[in-house]
């Protein structure tokens, strides 16, 4: 059953075609992600086919018995609306009534009077004919999972995340048939956006994304459609066939644009040669020989984003934390923190929302102060800072203004200098861009440019947070390339899964009330490793919920198999063995450095108790995980 239909859409503003007489159909239960450079018009063809916008030409057609429900990149409120009541506009019946029935509700128990009393009545007759109890689970639960506990807030005063997640809120609770969705996954973190790929794989949805999140994108989308030099391709696979299939379509394409600009070399020869009189058959050949042109010079010079700038040299001390607390009111956000930072390593920060990853980078950073503890940077440190609050662009003046404020000669890595236009040409702004104005660029153009001012001051140690939203997956891939072989420090905060996997050596994990913990792995490691302990945890460790103690079971008792039926290892039991091999290497290895230490004749007697009493913590530990090891060691 066919849902949409987009029939020879185009698009362009002034002299920029985004995308030429493109067509596709979406049928019921199909999840596609739709996927495009930054600028390429993945946004403007989601407003055209919900009808904010205009096409230039072409139709876009709906299925007149269904209902369609659009989020917006940056949502749109009336300002003076609370939550619940942005929430509740709809023309949802059910939904209609258990607004009615909260509202209802708060109201009685605020005042019991006859009033009060006869409207919870009827609105509660309303939920049972309309069979709405289920839909007001269901808003719990959404409101929850989204941590959308401020109801009774004014849009006006809420953050643009906070926006984000509401309009996310109000467009899964609507419960549409064909959704339609616009980066979801920006201004969520990790558990919220695996909350998300779990919820709409489950749903009897149809689906049309933009997303950057490739492991999003893999877990929730059967299909990708591309916008590439205003036309439109698709593959009908994941993420990694779409990578494959592309790559294989561009060499296609490339042969066959050889092929034709060797025939047109053969043709013009004879073209210029004929003589002016044409019969029939000439005239033919004339026209195949423009459709020949055309396919010669149809190859787009394919121009790729090259972050080459110039870093600081990095000297030995690069930035040490010692004992950091930091609270607010009676809520710890860290509590005794030390951490000495080396040269070269790759650090991922994840936590929730409001965990306290951002004030940590702050802190660093000196725009916030811890409550104890000391902060030091080395002298040779040069910060490059990429946060959501600094993103601040004048949006009257024109890029190529932005860069030379900072800078008109950029020294490059191998030694050489580049203009302001030139680097900018190497960011992927070309000239018609570089001197048109910032509050003409989108999303994605307006963090390549923030980017770029941040790296021309040539930093040694980057600390970004959440430096992929809005960003290209073509960007992200080059920014890891750049990311992965820079020699200085990295500190990422980010909800992009696939990006941290592939950068980051090591975690710290806000697991709250004030605990961070060092974890030696990438995100997809810890992950993994938290579920294998939440399965394991001892059975007093583990609550029921207290409305339904009683339906509490008995943990099975489990008994030791004899040896020769001993079952192969499991998954969790080879991480294990593995991580385990890792945390083994990295205690050998503090050990020997602690044990250097006290051999090269320090004089400070505490550094000296200090050295001996961690040595006989990792000692007993290596005792414990050596056996654990060796027992997974006989399963292996």
């Amino acid at each position: 059953m066919n849902y949409l239909s987009v029939e020879a859409v185009s698009k362009a503003y002034g002299a920029k075609k985004l995308f030429d007489k493109i067509s596709f159909g979406l049928n019921q239960g199909q999840r596609i992600a739709l996927i495009a450079k930054n600028g390429a018009g993945k946004s403007t063809l989601l407003k055209i086919i919900t009808g904010k916008e205009i096409a230039d030409e072409g139709s876009v057609t709906f299925r007149k018995d269904i209902t369609v429900t659009y989020l917006n990149q940056n949502p749109v409120f009336n300002e003076e609306d609370t939550v619940v009541e942005a929430i509740y506009k709809t023309n949802n019946p059910a939904l209609n009534a258990v607004r009615e029935y909260e509202f209802a509700l708060e109201a009685f128990e605020a005042e019991m009077s006859d009033k009060n009393s006869d409207r919870l009545e009827r609105a509660t007759e309303a939920m049972n004919d309309l069979d709405a109890w289920q839909m007001d689970a269901k808003v719990k639960e959404v409101l929850q999972r989204l941590k959308i506990a401020f109801l009774d807030k004014q849009i006006s005063v809420l953050s643009g995340g906070q926006k984000k997640r509401v309009a996310l809120a109000k467009v899964l609770i609507d419960e549409p048939q064909l959704l339609i969705l616009d980066e979801p996954t920006n201004h969520l973190d990790v558990e919220m956006i695996e909350w998300l790929e779990n919820y709409l794989i489950n749903k009897d949805l149809t689906l049309l994304l933009v997303t950057h999140d490739r492991y999003f994108l893999d877990s929730v989308c059967t299909e990708i459609i591309e916008i590439d030099n205003t036309k439109l391709y698709s593959y009908k696979g994941n993420f990694q066939y779409y990578v494959e299939k592309k790559a294989e379509r561009e060499a296609i394409e490339g042969s066959e644009i050889d092929k034709a600009k060797n025939l047109y070399t053969r043709e013009l020869e004879w073209v210029r040669k004929m003589p002016k009189a044409r019969g029939t058959k000439a005239k033919y050949r004339v026209d195949q020989f423009e459709v020949t042109k055309e396919k010669a010079f149809s190859a787009k010079k394919e121009e790729k984003l090259e972050l080459g700038v110039k870093m600081n040299r990095i000297g030995g001390k690069i930035l040490e934390m010692v004992n950091i607390k930091k609270a607010f009111g009676a809520t710890p956000i860290i509590n005794g923190f030390s951490y000495v930072f080396k040269k070269g390593e790759k650090i991922g920060v994840v936590g929730k929302n409001g965990a306290g990853k951002s004030t940590f980078l702050n802190m660093i950073m000196e725009l916030e102060q811890p409550d104890a503890g000391t902060i030091s940077t080395g002298e040779t440190i040069v910060y490059g800072y990429y946060s959501q609050e600094g993103m601040t662009l004048n949006e009257d003046k024109r890029v190529i203004e932005v860069v030379k404020d900072i800078a008109e000669y950029i020294p490059l890595a191998d030694g050489s200098k580049l203009s302001a236009s030139g680097l900018l040409t190497k960011f992927l702004f070309p000239p018609d861009v570089q001197y048109g104005f910032v509050s003409k660029l989108s999303g994605g153009e307006r963090r390549r440019l923030f980017l770029m001012t941040i790296l021309i001051k040539n930093p040694n140690f980057l600390i970004l947070d959440e430096p992929t939203n809005d960003l290209d997956i073509v960007t992200l891939s080059v920014l890891e390339d750049f990311l992965t072989n820079f020699q200085g420090c990295v500190l990422i905060v980010t909800h992009d899964r696939y990006f941290m996997d592939k950068l980051v050596d090591h975690l710290f994990v806000f697991e709250g009330n004030g605990v961070v913990r060092d974890f030696p792995g990438n995100y997809t490691e810890y992950r993994d490793k938290k579920e294998w302990e939440d399965r394991n945890k001892p059975a007093e460790q583990i609550a029921a919920p207290v409305e339904k103690a009683e339906e509490k079971k008995a943990a099975p008792v489990i008994t030791p198999e004899p040896a020769a039926n001993k079952k192969k290892p499991s998954f969790k039991e080879k991480f294990e063995y593995e991580q385990l091999e890792k945390e083994i290497a990295a205690l050998e290895k503090e050990k020997e450095t602690l044990s250097e230490k006290l051999n090269s004749g320090i004089s400070d007697h505490a550094e000296i108790t200090k050295c001996s009493q961690r040595i006989s913590q990792i000692i007993a530990e290596l005792d414990e995980k050596g056996l654990r090891w060796l027992e997974l060691g006989e399963m292996m």
